[in-house]
């Protein structure tokens, strides 16, 4: 019968006959005319919303790639630019709201919609408590990644280019100064950070500001960075020996003063530090961390109820770990296998290169495996650098920066190699996997290559979402057939432990008042990693509170709702697909994720 009717339809159409479109077809057509009217006024709204964030923000347009005429200008570090920044995105959210509240749009422009509401509010959440962060601190201060991004971030192609360099090392020093009196003022106030973490404030300080030409020895990192770029450029030795003397005054006159006056700052404060390493010492620590919780982890979870969850992962890992320790024939007991673990040459590398050509095997075998588990992937390529020397004594044992938009820049998986004997060769597999493939290189490489979303959702971000990713894809690399070696599975094990344990110290430190002591001697207790490891660790958990909560909280609602999916769908659920729903909406919050996933789930039933 439907065979004669489209015949039919067909004939009269090839004799010439005009069938007018019913009402229904009309309204039809119409209603997809207004969407798609309406989605193209969004897009061009948050595109709007995009152009004036960056026109606040010459360093933000750098890890974009653009360069244009703010190329050698910093961000304006002042509370008025900060306060102007919150009010653009209220008013933006407001403005959102009364032009398209009401419109009908498409399902993507839906999610575009509510989570410029959920972005909004977050920062509305968050700006009460601008004053409590800390402006210098081993991980986040301007002392550390002003260099960086000069070296990572900063391309030089052209003259004009260096020429925007040397203008950034003569605008660096107006910078550090302006935030050396922040931090004066919040240490007034009683924003300030435990006496311990002064000394690597001022040890990365003095290292930026060593050698050439600062005085003798070798190039310091940025008058080296400096070199090599104009060295390669095309233009004439003459106009390359002026930038190089140019950017040479820049750093000894703009640079070093505002080092010296930062340093001085921090020997100044340390001398008034407070006893205290949780956030609960600041007048509004319990509210403030609250807060902290719920930005990190997208949920309404209490400290005693993240707390509660750490503990009963700890206690299912150790059992998980027992086994293997039983099936390599270890006598003794789990504590014992740990010391055996920190203490045993064999499980670390001798040398820096060992390290790194290992993580180019896994990650090359990673890579080779993807297609039987993923249906999109990362167009930008992903390299592999040691943490630069002036800073690998503060920094993390690992960490990623995503790609430039335009290609120009890769993904930087960076390890930590400054101590050898925190970088266990068990977990080498996890941790590539978490910072490489099919962590967060694939993750934010595909959220970045997003061409058809909001920039603020291709540049944004949960941490919930992007560290639950990055944690899930450590124990996906299992199911992928990787971790052959037992001691390797349990290092993975031991990096699920770590995430767990993080529940239970950062709640400890910032909720219950744990001393940093306390804090050490539970991971000492529960892991096996290594004593500077774990030192590392809970100070960076004292000055970053709540961030480390999002890695284990994100993971277990991926993972939970893969198993919904598998049991819903059965012989229909492919990996592949799965993944697609998670990652090509870009960062979410958990519960539209878990929104996501289920109404997947309902279409493929």
């Amino acid at each position: 019968m439907r065979y004669l009717l489209l015949t039919a339809v067909s004939a009269l159409a090839l004799s010439g006959t005009v069938i007018a479109p019913t009402a229904h077809a009309q309204a039809t057509e119409a209603a997809a005319q207004t969407k798609q009217d309406v989605d193209a006024q969004l897009s061009a709204f948050f595109k709007d919303y995009d152009d004036q964030q960056l026109a606040h923000s010459p360093t933000s347009k750098s890890y974009r790639g653009i360069r244009d005429a703010d190329y050698g200008k910093w961000d304006d570090p002042s509370e008025a630019a900060e306060l102007a920044q919150y009010q653009l995105g209220q008013k933006a959210l407001a403005d959102m709201e009364a032009r398209f509240g009401d419109a009908r749009m498409s399902e993507a422009s839906q999610l575009s919609y509510r989570l410029f509401q959920a972005q909004a509010q977050r920062s509305a959440n968050a700006f009460p408590f601008r004053r409590n962060s800390y402006i210098f601190d081993q991980m986040n201060g301007a002392q550390s990644q002003i260099p960086a991004f000069l070296i990572n971030i900063h391309r030089v192609s052209n003259k004009a280019d260096a020429e925007a360099y040397v203008s950034r090392l003569d605008g660096a020093g107006p910078l550090i100064e302006a935030l050396v009196v922040q931090s004066a003022e919040r240490a007034a106030d009683g924003i300030i950070v435990p006496d311990w973490v002064f000394p690597y404030v001022i040890a990365d300080a003095k290292n930026v500001i060593s050698g050439a030409p600062f005085g003798e020895g070798e190039d310091s990192p940025i008058y080296a960075d400096l070199k090599k770029k104009v060295a390669a450029l095309d233009i004439s030795d003459e106009e390359k020996a002026d930038l190089v003397t140019r950017g040479e005054a820049a750093l000894n006159n703009s640079l070093k003063p505002a080092y010296e006056k930062l340093i001085a700052e921090m020997e100044r404060q340390q001398a008034t530090a407070v006893d205290g390493d949780g956030i609960w010492r600041l007048k509004d620590g319990a509210a403030y961390y609250a807060e902290r919780l719920n930005n990190y982890t997208t949920t309404d979870l209490t400290a005693d109820e993240i707390h509660q969850i750490g503990l009963d992962n700890v206690e299912r890992i150790h059992g998980l770990m027992r086994k293997i320790m039983a099936d390599v024939g270890f006598e003794g007991d789990l504590q014992d296998f740990f010391q055996h673990l920190r203490t045993s040459d064999e499980f670390y590398y001798e040398t820096r290169e060992a390290y790194l050509a290992d993580v180019d095997l896994k990650l090359a075998a990673m890579e080779a495996k993807l297609p039987e588990f993923f249906n999109t992937f990362p167009k930008a390529s992903l390299v592999i650098k040691p943490v630069e020397a002036f800073r690998e004594k503060s920094a993390g044992k690992a960490f990623y920066n995503g790609p430039a938009p335009d290609g120009s820049r890769p993904g930087t998986y960076y390890v930590n190699l400054y101590n050898l004997r925190s970088m266990s060769k068990i977990e080498l597999e996890a941790l590539a996997f978490h910072e490489g493939l099919p962590g967060h290189h694939l993750q934010r490489t595909i959220q970045t290559e997003l061409g058809d979303v909001p920039p603020f959702r291709r540049f944004g971000g949960w941490t919930a979402y992007t560290e639950g990713w990055g944690l899930y894809s450590e124990e996906l690399g299992k199911d992928m057939g990787f971790y052959e070696d037992p001691y390797s599975d349990f290092g993975r094990l031991g990096m699920e432990l770590w995430r767990a344990c993080r529940l239970v110290v950062d709640t400890g430190i910032h909720h219950k008042r744990w001393s940093r002591e306390e804090a050490i001697e539970y991971l000492t207790e529960n892991t096996p990693n290594p004593e500077g490891d774990i030192r590392k660790a809970i100070e960076r958990y004292v000055v970053y509170p709540g961030q480390a909560t999002a890695y284990m909280i994100g993971k277990l609602k991926i993972l939970e709702l893969r198993s919904r999916a598998q049991e819903a769908l059965g012989d229909k659920f492919t990996m592949g697909e799965f993944h697609d729903v998670v990652l090509k909406s870009g960062p979410v919050p958990l519960d539209i994720m878990e929104e996501r996933v289920d109404d997947w789930i309902a279409s493929s039933s």
